[in-house]
């Protein structure tokens, strides 16, 4: 037998699986009486309540908002207030840290799950050096106090500062900090990257930058 009938039977044979699950669903469906239906559409209702009480809940502890904190303790704080975390480290000379906030302003509104936070580099050197951070901006992605993943500069999100908000809430998602409806597998965005950009490193003694060769005129 050859591949291609192979792969047919194969297909065929799930084509019959998936047929015969659909058709007992209906038959299960077919046979609710009223008080099934009854059952079911309090069960709705429990998980309707429930979830409207957790999201009043995320509201109460500052979800729903991007907002700045002003120290290490107050970040601590919120990490243990809530079950997953995003928080940008910025410094407000840097520009690309301004774009980040465009986009996390966003999907904070988008996102009630999750808290969205930024911090000053220079209010938090413990933070700093703790968490290894160097280049900025830096998006730490957080779940139940612990870091899962980092988001360093652009490189993750095409390279290029005209990244869209859906690229960004995608590269969240897969760290699993942020419930997330689409493809997690492929990104949303497809753009090249650009081949000259510049690096914006923190330092005990200040900043300093790497530049490409193009990148004459963007300074911090």
């Amino acid at each position: 037998m050859d591949v291609e009938k192979l792969m047919e039977q194969q297909l065929l044979q799930a084509t019959n699986v998936i047929e015969s699950q659909i058709d007992r669903e209906l038959q299960r469906l077919e046979t609710l009486d009223e008080d099934d239906i009854e059952v079911l559409r309090q069960r709705r209702l429990d998980a309707l309540k429930k979830h409207a009480s957790q999201k009043q809940e995320w509201i109460s502890q500052g979800h729903g908002v991007y907002n700045e904190i002003t120290a290490e303790k107050e970040f601590f704080d919120v990490c243990k207030k809530s079950h997953k975390v995003v928080c940008h480290f910025y410094r407000d000379s840097t520009f690309r840290c301004k774009i980040v906030d465009k986009h996390l302003g966003i999907l904070a509104k988008q996102h009630v799950e999750s808290r969205f936070i930024k911090l000053s580099v220079d209010e938090a050197p413990f933070l700093v050096e703790r968490l290894k951070i160097k280049v900025l901006p830096t998006i730490a992605l957080l779940k139940d106090s612990k870091v899962k993943d980092y988001i360093i500069g652009f490189d993750d999100l095409g390279g290029i500062d005209e990244f869209t908000t859906e690229m960004l809430e995608w590269r969240i998602a897969r760290a699993e900090v942020i419930d997330y409806q689409g493809d997690i597998l492929n990104a949303p965005d497809s753009a090249p990257a650009a081949s000259s950009k510049k690096l914006n490193f923190v330092g005990s003694s200040g900043k300093k930058t790497i530049r490409g060769k193009d990148d004459d005129s963007d300074s911090d």
